[in-house]
């Protein structure tokens, strides 16, 4: 007997899905562009919303058309390579970047305002935050219960109530761009859209999505493709929803808190000014809610993924990985993110050129001559521009990069990766011998 899911099924995997996507940097950094952004706020939105919005729902959609995995997205390009772009997207979605940084929010937004902040606070509420997404994530079966039917739609509730008060209740009058936004609004949003981490989720919460409608008894392929496919339009829409009404809630506190470091700021600043003291426990709950659910997807995709390459078994695993990423956030928010942005600017550009190749696969006589390339390329153009965005080491680079076409804007890998796509192109029309594998073929029709 062939099983299908239910209309009610198909929400509840989306909204799932939803819920997974929308974490601690989905819920911070439109607040920040919002403010920051001023008058020029919806170019910069618009760009944002490229990546993270279109992309990850692009990369649901890819994965689906291969079962799921990004070691199949990534088989093209070789069994090796392939395995080190999955353990890198991993490990910064994972134990690096993403899990710890949840907690970190949840406790700058939610928690220290009304504690207060420090060393032992932060301590304390990771050992408790963590301790709950353990349990939770020994249990990856019932996440479709867990998360769709319950988590999930308080999380969509509380986001629609903020949302709802961004729009009607503007907190004060906005403040005119700061000079980076007034020059290039669009790429700026394009690259502040790179935190999120979305498109790198979506890469990891593939595998996820499937086996949660498998969970259901689905098991054609061709069913877990449509699925897949709806939950990743449903969980779209609603982070667009979601989107705007952060951009409008950090364009209306500018005058509120016109220097405010990160978006947990803008965020709390705005909930006590409208909703007074009920306000921030009202964010507390909505910020924990959406920070568990994320961390306990990223928790369970991640321990499946390094049982199947580790001698460990995923229970285990889950115990590590949230071992690891308690330490890890007690670094605090302000230098998780520091850290964050010149990984994520270098590993994004070939993650993008493999997601939109994966869609030309039949147009090649053999894909992996154009994937290849594109992604070294991509990858080169990407270090130099996390170079350049890190402290650290921009004053390293040579002169001749600040001049490079789209630096400036954090875009220079672009140019060159359509140049290359372009003569390699060419180069696999002239030669035109090899043909598309019979499983790639296979692979790409679901």
């Amino acid at each position: 007997m062939a099983y299908r899911l239910s209309s009610k099924d198909i929400w509840a995997l989306g909204f799932m899905t939803f819920a997974l996507f929308v974490g601690a940097g989905n819920i911070i950094f439109p607040p920040m562009v919002g403010l920051q952004a001023g008058e020029n706020v919806w170019i910069a939105a618009l760009g944002f919303l490229l990546t993270a919005v279109g992309l990850p729902v692009i990369t649901v959609i890819a994965l689906a058309k291969v079962g799921g995995g990004i070691e199949a997205l990534s088989s093209p390009i070789g069994k090796t390579a392939g395995l080190i772009l999955a353990t890198v997207c991993y490990m910064a979605v994972g134990p690096l970047f993403a899990i710890p940084r949840t907690a970190t929010v949840s406790f700058e937004v939610g928690i220290a305002p009304l504690m207060g902040s420090g060393k032992l606070p932060l301590f304390i509420y990771s050992i408790v935050y963590f301790s709950l997404v353990i349990l939770v994530s020994l249990y990856p079966g019932k996440l479709l219960d867990s998360v769709g039917r319950v988590l999930a739609p308080i999380k969509i509730l509380a986001l629609g109530i903020l949302g709802i008060a961004a729009v009607l209740w503007p907190a004060s009058d906005p403040i005119p761009a700061i000079q980076t936004y007034k020059e290039i609004p669009f790429s700026n949003g394009f690259v502040n859209g790179y935190l999120t981490m979305d498109t790198l989720g979506a890469m990891v919460f593939g595998i996820v999505i499937v086996n949660a409608a498998r969970s259901r008894g689905i098991e054609s392929s061709s069913l877990l493709t449509r699925y897949t496919m709806w939950a990743g339009l449903i969980a779209g829409l609603g982070l667009v929803l979601v989107y705007l009404s952060l951009f409008k809630l950090g364009e209306s506190s500018g005058t509120l808190v016109p220097k405010a470091e990160n978006g947990a700021v803008i965020l709390h600043a705005y909930v006590q000014n409208v909703f007074g003291g009920y306000g921030s426990f009202f964010l507390a709950v909505l910020i924990f809610v959406a920070c568990m659910v994320t961390a306990v997807g990223l928790t369970c995709a991640c321990a499946e993924f390094f049982s199947r390459y580790l001698p460990l078994s995923y229970l285990t695993l889950v115990f590590i990985l949230g071992i690891f990423s308690m330490l890890v956030s007690n670094l605090g928010l302000d230098h998780l993110i520091k850290f964050s942005i010149p990984v994520l600017t270098a590993i994004y550009p070939p993650c993008i050129a493999l997601i939109l190749l994966s869609f030309t696969i039949r147009w090649w006589n053999n894909y992996t001559r154009i994937l290849a390339p594109a992604m070294v390329v991509s990858l080169l153009f990407g270090v130099l521009d996390a170079a350049k965005s890190s402290e650290y080491l921009s004053h390293l680079l040579p002169a001749w990069t600040i001049h490079l076409p789209l630096a400036e804007q954090g875009l220079a890998w672009l140019l060159p990766t359509v140049l290359a796509v372009v003569v390699c192109a060419l180069y696999d029309l002239i030669v035109g011998e090899s043909k598309v594998p019979k499983h790639e073929v296979q692979q790409d029709q679901g």
